[in-house]
């Protein structure tokens, strides 16, 4: 199977999910997040904000603005092919459908944030492996943003299982992610604590 076929097998196999699987799954998901050590000592975090079907992010961000973090999530420069973090105070309010009708900061609440000063990011994917491997959507553009951000920054992603496989086909300038959490379970690529729920 080639890297565009799994890309179309894993969304068709996401889209086929009902509404309520996405909401009880999502939970169980956001709430093996919010223990997360990495989480809770995160003072800025990069989220993305959930677009058709994937993992849904709003109770994550609702989270990190009640505790008081920096919050930030991408603007996309399409013709750029580059993410700008943003800092959000207001969710949803300062949001508006962006680049692919995903929401993003409106202009009047775009405050950027520096890549160097997150200290994890929430990364989203269409597919992964049980090392952590990551297939996107395509474009590269996560893949040019991790690169920028500070040493030790921690790339947490969301999951359903259905989007866990054998083998994503990584490139060599592909990053993987260093947490990956879905409705079963966390595995932990940086300190080896994994469990299943």
């Amino acid at each position: 199977m080639s890297k565009h076929e799994l890309r179309q097998n894993v969304i068709n196999g996401r889209n086929r999910l009902a509404k309520r699987e996405i909401n009880e799954k999502s939970a169980t998901i956001t709430e093996l997040f919010l223990g997360l050590e990495e989480y809770r000592r995160a003072g800025t975090v990069m989220a993305y904000v959930d677009f058709r079907n994937e993992v849904q992010t709003g109770a994550i961000i609702k989270d990190a603005l009640d505790r008081g973090k920096r919050l930030a999530v991408p603007i996309t420069d399409v013709a750029g092919k580059k993410l700008t973090p943003s800092q959000v105070k207001d969710f949803p309010g300062d949001l508006a459908p962006g680049a692919w009708n995903i929401l993003e900061p409106k202009l009047e609440c775009v405050r950027p944030v520096p890549p160097g000063e997150i200290d994890l990011v929430i990364v989203p994917g269409v597919a992964f492996d049980a090392l952590g491997n990551r297939l996107g959507y395509g474009g590269g553009f996560y893949d040019r943003f991790l690169l920028t951000v500070k040493p030790g920054c921690v790339f947490a992603a969301l999951s359903f299982e259905l989007q866990i496989k054998p083998n994503v086909y990584p490139d060599e300038h592909d990053l993987p992610v260093h947490i990956l959490v879905t409705e079963k379970r966390v595995l932990n690529f940086r300190t080896g604590n994994n469990f299943c729920c």
